[in-house]
């Protein structure tokens, strides 16, 4: 009976605990102790009181006390185990306040560059002011001072008209320009700048003169004019060999005719003493990335003190590609300036007195001949006819070196002077034959021989065609 009451008191006191609401009705529930009475045999059940705001605080703070703790053993344990200061010590305290106020002023001055960089406009020179030297002229004035020396020319051929650029040599009339610019030309006229005009609205024909040629050298590409007029304004000439590779380029001409008349370029020196082959020529060039286009042959490749160092051929530039001009270097121009207007062509240079082609690859398969230079023409009473060279015979080598071609020819023989003996080795008939040859000085009459003979096959087609009632 004893037992059944208390376990009834036991169940009166669950069921009201049930009946609350709270955390105990969510499942969680504060059973309390049991005390003892003095007989041991009565049990009472005193739940505990729900602790207050205080006891929760407590409670937090030690709880982060904790974690503070943990926090800390783990890094004392690191230092211990790694030899490392540990970060919080003295010895690293004024370190971290320094290095806390550096990180601050940092973030002030990258702020304050931001914002300056956003209102301060980069000025950076041009490719120009870089590849001047510090007393260079500014390129207007580089202009001002050349242009007046900038003429064009202006050919009749038998194929109608060519043009390109002069420059002016002397006050009295002696002209500059290239060989192939009057190749074939039956007259010649000089375009003057519209500066040498006392009016302001001065038409061609005003200024233009007409011009003798004094004489031309192929292989250089030069030629010289005279005009019958005094006064001009010379050009001032410098040393292309006193040339560097980057300096800045200037070229003034005609490009494509005179309705683009003292147009300029500027660039700079790409490279010196460039050696490259045009129609079997070997030639010594400067070479630019200056723009140089038809019209401009003939015309000054100026420095940056306003001095010519170069005389620009565009006919170079066409036989390779887009950015690559090339000018003749005046320390190699003057002498032969000087020696066509003294002789009216260069003295000493050689010639075999024959002209030709080269064997291509296909031909000397195709015949089963050896590669050279195939004799088209001897011409009469030269070097060449008198040791017994003919026509239809191929020169494959001089003085025992082996050639393949007329460029390859050209440069052996030119390393030689008029009056020089060498032997010339030619395949004919399945034979290879070797003759004396005592070479002539050329005069640069070869070239008026083959127009004349492209005039006469005109002529006899002309002639043939005639005879058809078309």
């Amino acid at each position: 009976m004893d037992e059944f009451n208390r376990y009834n008191g036991y169940n009166e006191q669950n069921n009201r605990s049930e009946q609350q609401t709270g955390y105990q009705q969510q499942g969680y529930y504060d059973y309390g102790s049991y005390n003892y009475g003095a007989d041991g045999n009565e049990v009472v059940y005193k739940p505990q009181k729900k602790s207050g705001k205080g006891k929760k605080i407590l409670t937090a703070i030690a709880g982060i006390l904790a974690v503070a703790a943990i926090g800390t053993t783990s890094i004392v344990g690191y230092s211990l185990v790694t030899g490392n200061k540990l970060v919080g010590s003295s010895d690293d305290s004024s370190s971290l306040s320094a290095s806390a106020s550096t990180s601050k002023s940092s973030a002030s001055t990258e702020k304050k560059t931001d914002d300056t960089a956003k209102n301060v406009k980069r000025e950076l020179p041009t490719i120009e002011q870089l590849a001047s030297p510090d007393d260079a002229m500014k390129i207007p004035d580089i202009v001002n001072k050349v242009s007046p020396s900038v003429v064009g020319i202006s050919c009749m051929t038998s194929a109608g008209t060519a043009k390109g650029t002069g420059i002016i040599m002397t006050e009295d009339g002696y002209i500059i320009t290239n060989a192939h610019v009057v190749e074939g030309a039956r007259s010649i006229s000089v375009l003057l700048p519209s500066s040498y005009s006392d009016e302001s609205q001065a038409s061609a024909s005003d200024l233009t003169v007409e011009a003798e040629l004094i004489g031309k050298d192929t292989q250089t590409d030069i030629a010289v004019l005279k005009i019958n007029k005094t006064g001009l304004t010379k050009a001032e000439f410098g040393k292309s060999s006193d040339l560097q590779v980057g300096e800045v380029a200037i070229v003034i001409g005609n490009p494509l005719g005179f309705e683009l008349a003292n147009s300029v370029t500027a660039g700079i020196i790409s490279a010196l003493d460039r050696t490259i082959t045009v129609e079997d020529r070997v030639m010594n060039t400067i070479q630019t990335d200056a723009a140089i286009n038809n019209g401009n042959s003939g015309g000054p490749l100026i420095n940056a003190y306003g001095q010519v160092v170069g005389i620009t051929s565009a006919k170079v530039t066409n036989t390779y590609g887009e950015g690559l001009g090339f000018a003749i270097p005046i320390d190699e121009a003057i002498p032969i300036i000087a020696d066509l207007i003294q002789n009216g062509y260069v003295t000493g240079r050689p010639t075999l007195g024959v002209t030709g082609e080269t064997v291509s690859n296909v031909y000397s398969q195709y015949y089963n001949i050896p590669k050279g230079f195939f004799v088209r023409t001897v011409n009469e009473g030269s070097s060449a006819q008198k040791a017994g060279i003919k026509v239809g015979d191929i020169i494959i080598g001089i003085e025992g070196q082996l050639i393949e071609s007329l460029s390859e020819f050209n440069k052996i023989k030119d390393t030689y002077k008029a009056g020089d003996v060498v032997k010339i080795s030619v395949y004919r008939d399945g034979e290879i034959l070797d003759f004396e040859v005592t070479l002539d000085e050329s005069v640069e009459e070869e070239e008026d021989t083959q127009q004349q003979t492209q005039d006469d096959y005109y002529r006899q087609y002309r002639e043939y065609f005639s005879q058809f009632p078309f």
